[in-house]
């Protein structure tokens, strides 16, 4: 069932914009943020917290516009690696123009790039000159022996001081990156080393929506993060260096917390103090105050552990990771008393392909009425699904036909006999074309098209692994999908 709300956005976006201006004061009017995770299109945020919108950072920054100005941190090291986001499958050099798009096109002030970990990669060198060619600043930041734990040396004029400055005009500065790892804090505190040199004050904070720092450190929200970065290693913990300053219990993850005497240092060296006494000090994130509805909250953390748990599966399956996310999920789900049949579509899916003998898929409709598509000669189960959802939410009987057979065949014909394709059944793509061509002539099939945008936030679970061109059109229309981890065929190569 569509999730019940549990988050106050409105409220959300008021403390967040507020608490941001005041710790820009607080540092005298020039604030480095550092911006971890997605700074817009946050989909695990709005799965855990219903009724947290994706853009409602980008929103929250929007009230405080005028000062904002946007330094995007790509790591060379990615770059030479080609590394590719997970969730778009988009390498970091192309979406690094594509952040920068979406951040002009909110009306924001994007000048800047920064390579970290530079030292002359030739993929880097090739992109910086791409970057320049647009009428992009580029600064290179070069990799410092023993970081980052020779503070003496980090922060001297062999280390922070030999990275280039970044020129920047605005009080608050927003660090942001297209995935991990890309250098953002390394990016901010190189900055505090210049600005001081330049004898002017600067301060730094970090905006991290997980784990929420004032729940309890089980909460499955947070468990839902651990489950989301299992791939990365980060452990969820008590913050011990605010338990000891201010006798208060608060919610870390391992990184921090370790890095934090380190960073303690920096300040110290940097400016002569540490504005933090702890990695919780050093946060703005409001969205725990922001919670209306624990229990509905909890539920969709749950439904998100089992959705990562399936999609780590599916990529061991794919030998895409050695399989140790699955076992730390694993954990989780066992700390939760969960199981995947508690993600509802997983049972009716599997029950359909037992009575069929063929891949099936099942999809949870908004009244919680569980829809189901079998494989048959002419569409494969996804794409029966999704004609059948179309239909239920148009109000078409079931055993309308919205494509004829006489459209899909030569569709088929083409695919195998032209295009030399081995699988003849329809993709979702293709059958929204032939449903779309269809729409001209009948009202039945116009009035299904209609319901597409409906399906954003809908469950969808199928008994085996898709075709990447199923997967990106379920991705599309914002269908949350799950998939068992098995091939439909026996065969050693699955392009």
């Amino acid at each position: 069932m569509i999730d019940e709300l549990g988050f106050d956005n409105e409220k959300y976006l008021k403390m967040q914009s507020e608490h941001i201006r005041s710790r820009i004061n607080q540092f005298g009017g020039k604030l480095y943020l550092e911006f971890g995770g997605k700074l817009f299109d946050d989909h695990h945020a709005s799965r855990v917290l219903p009724g947290f919108h994706p853009d409602s950072k980008v929103r929250m920054l929007l009230q405080l516009k005028e000062q904002v100005e946007i330094v995007v941190a790509v790591s060379a090291v990615d770059l030479e690696q080609s590394k590719v986001r997970g969730d778009t499958g988009i390498s970091y050099g192309p979406d690094t123009l594509r952040l920068i798009d979406a951040f002009r096109g909110f009306g924001f002030k994007v000048d800047s790039v920064v390579l970290t970990r530079f030292h002359n990669q030739p993929p880097a060198e090739i992109f910086q000159s791409q970057l320049e060619n647009l009428g992009l600043n580029v600064y290179r930041h070069y990799p410092i022996p023993g970081y980052p734990n020779d503070v003496p040396y980090i922060v001297s004029e062999e280390g922070y001081g030999r990275n280039e400055f970044v020129e920047t005009s605005r009080s608050l500065v927003v660090v942001t990156a297209p995935g991990p790892g890309s250098g953002k804090m390394a990016v901010c505190l190189s900055q505090l080393y210049h600005e001081h040199k330049r004898g002017i004050q600067a301060g730094y904070a970090k905006f991290e929506t997980f784990p929420i720092w004032n729940l309890p450190l089980k909460h499955p929200v947070n468990l839902a993060y651990e489950a989301a970065t299992a791939d990365l290693n980060d452990v969820n913990m008590i913050d011990p260096f605010h338990m000891e300053a201010y006798g208060e219990t608060t919610v870390n993850y391992n990184r921090d917390v370790e890095i934090f005497p380190v960073l303690k240092t920096m300040f110290e060296r940097i400016s002569g103090a540490s504005p933090y006494q702890s990695p919780t000090d050093m946060g703005v994130n409001m969205a725990g105050y922001c919670i209306t509805n624990d229990e509905a909250v909890r539920e969709a953390s749950k439904q998100e552990i089992l959705r990562r748990y399936f999609a780590e599966k599916c990529r061991h399956r794919r030998g895409r990771s050695n399989g140790s996310p699955v076992y730390k999920i694993e954990l989780l789900m066992k700390q939760l008393g969960i199981s995947p049949e508690d993600r509802p579509v997983v049972l009716p899916a599997r029950a359909v392909e037992e009575r069929t003998g063929g891949p099936a898929a099942a999809m949870e409709m908004h009244d919680g009425t569980i829809l189901t598509g079998k494989t048959s000669a002419l569409l494969g189960s996804s794409s029966a699904l999704l004609l059948n959802a179309l239909k239920y939410l148009a109000g078409i009987p079931d055993d309308t036909h919205l494509i004829s057979p006489s459209v899909i065949e030569p569709v088929q014909d083409m695919k195998v006999d032209v295009l030399g394709n081995k699988n003849p059944l329809l993709h979702i793509d293709e059958l929204l074309v032939a449903l779309s061509i269809c729409a001209v002539t009948d009202p039945n099939a116009k009035k299904a098209m209609l319901q597409l945008t409906r399906l954003r936030g809908f469950e969808v679970h199928t008994t085996v692994l898709l075709s990447q061109a199923d997967e990106d059109s379920f991705r599309r229309l914002g269908v949350r999908l799950t998939s068992e981890p098995k091939y439909q065929t026996a065969k050693l190569y699955h392009g």
